[in-house]
């Protein structure tokens, strides 16, 4: 853990005992801090106290000699409405920070590489992280995803932290002054949270306010909203700005056209690897994040062809189109986090000759933003409360078996994947659908799907049995 011990004998509050509160408790309560510690549900405070973490109601107690509110960043202190915790901290003068401001202050002599951006952030994270563990470089990797920054190791002047950002997190957090910042993509998302599309904009910038000489920024230019901030950015001539795409040539950036990447970072319009070679970035998307994480390694030091050659052994993201096997030719995919039609576009976009399993909590809106990529499946198989639905809807646009549990769906799209054998064929998991009809989250049903994988018959590689990327 992150040693917080110059915050010995003083009082802090930590607000929501999720994983990043809890992690927050625990250093603080290590180093000598006096922790007082809630959480609005009842379960998590019964499991702070049984660690020995003092729990006291926040909404109740006296704030006089409190020094700081530390919060859980899915509670909100300001929009829609501060929750009556944030509110009490602000009228008592409790200064409120995050779990990853924390560790700034206590962490100053490694490096920092921060990621956010509204999509691809996670496995942009997860793939900067592998590319410097496998080139020998220590890394701490999580924040938003994975580890909680409070239980990273400490790294000295060699090491990196490689942390995902969320906006929420950013908007909790004093200005870092990121070694390499990256900013992927903006599109709508948490506008309640934010006040507005203007306020989840700004929070998303801040990534880039402690930058300065000496830094680099590295942003999507794919869409308008990044191209702009780009443009301020490199016009203010703060910190190096690189510009990055999945689409189209960037001059002095890191591109990738027709999926392959090539690196303009020092006017050369290098030709670095092809991301076919890859198969656990696929679509275009991936061609977007596998620009930016190799923006970021050239921007940490590593060279060209350590990056590619690390590049290529990526193991993917557990439940983010993972390759979960390859069984005679056929590639088999677990997507479970696609908990919504644009998540299930986006694998979609991204294969052809497609044995698609689909369903589960349906969501509002239904399977409209797939519709584009429709032609792609030759086959779907329906599960969960979403079966008949999601039979209504796909009806005369493509074959689809009422399979009702994800086992059955599995072992039918087995054997007509393997039957049919198409070139290019997939068997994606890419749900549509929350997973609460018939398992604990995603994770579970992402899990059980590589389970099932792994005990079908053929010739058999890359086979993953527990859902995590290997």
């Amino acid at each position: 853990m992150i040693d917080l011990s110059t915050y010995r004998g003083r009082t802090i509050a930590v607000m929501g005992l999720g994983k990043s509160g809890l992690a927050s408790a625990r250093a603080l309560k290590r180093a000598g801090v006096r922790v007082i510690a809630w959480d609005d549900e009842a379960a998590r405070r019964d499991a702070a106290s049984r660690e020995g973490i003092a729990v006291a109601d926040l909404a109740e107690g006296p704030w006089k000699g409190v020094d700081l509110l530390v919060l859980s960043p899915g509670i909100p202190h300001s929009h829609p409405s501060p929750h009556p915790i944030a509110a009490r901290a602000r009228a008592n003068g409790c200064p409120i920070v995050g779990d990853i401001e924390l560790l700034a202050r206590a962490s100053s002599g490694a490096r920092y590489i921060g990621i956010t951006g509204t999509n691809g952030k996670s496995t942009t994270t997860s793939l900067i992280g592998h590319l410097l563990k496998e080139t020998g470089r220590r890394a701490a990797v999580g924040g938003n995803l994975g580890m909680p920054a409070l239980e990273f190791e400490t790294m000295g002047e060699d090491g990196f932290y490689v942390i995902e950002m969320s906006s929420y997190q950013l908007e909790l957090t004093e200005p870092i002054p990121f070694d390499v910042a990256i900013l992927l993509n903006v599109t709508p998302d948490h506008l309640d949270r934010h006040g507005g599309m203007d306020g989840y904009i700004a929070a998303k910038r801040r990534i880039f306010d402690g930058q300065a000489d000496g830094h680099s920024a590295v942003i999507g230019v794919d869409d308008d909203i990044c191209r702009g901030i780009f443009d301020t950015l490199r016009a203010a001539n703060r910190q190096r700005v690189l510009p990055i795409s999945g689409e189209e040539r960037v001059s002095g950036g890191v591109y990738a056209v027709d999926r392959f990447l090539y690196d303009d970072t020092d006017g050369g319009n290098t030709p670095i690897v092809s991301l076919d070679e890859i198969l656990t970035l696929p679509g275009a998307h991936n061609a977007q994040n596998a620009s930016a994480a190799y923006a970021a390694a050239r921007m940490a030091g590593l060279r060209p062809d350590e990056i590619s050659d690390a590049m290529r052994s990526f193991p993917g993201l557990a439940h983010r189109q993972e390759l979960a096997a390859e069984i005679d030719g056929v590639l088999y995919i677990n997507d479970s986090k696609a908990t919504n039609a644009e998540a299930a576009a986006r694998a979609l976009s991204s294969y052809r000759n497609i044995y698609w399993i689909i369903g589960g909590l349906p969501k509002e809106g239904g399977l409209g933003a797939a519709r584009p990529f429709f032609d792609r499946v030759r086959h779907a198989f329906l599960i969960g409360q979403a079966a008949e639905q999601f039979r209504d809807e796909l009806a005369g646009v493509m074959p689809a078996t009422m399979s009702g549990t994800l086992d059955s769906a599995v072992g039918a799209a087995h054997e007509k994947a393997q039957r049919d054998r198409r070139p290019g064929t997939v068997v994606l998991l890419s749900p549509a659908c929350a997973s609460f009809d018939q398992f604990a989250n995603f994770e579970e049903r992402g899990r059980r799907f590589c389970s099932l994988v792994a005990a079908l018959p053929g010739s058999a590689r890359n086979v993953r049995g527990n859902g995590a990327a290997a």
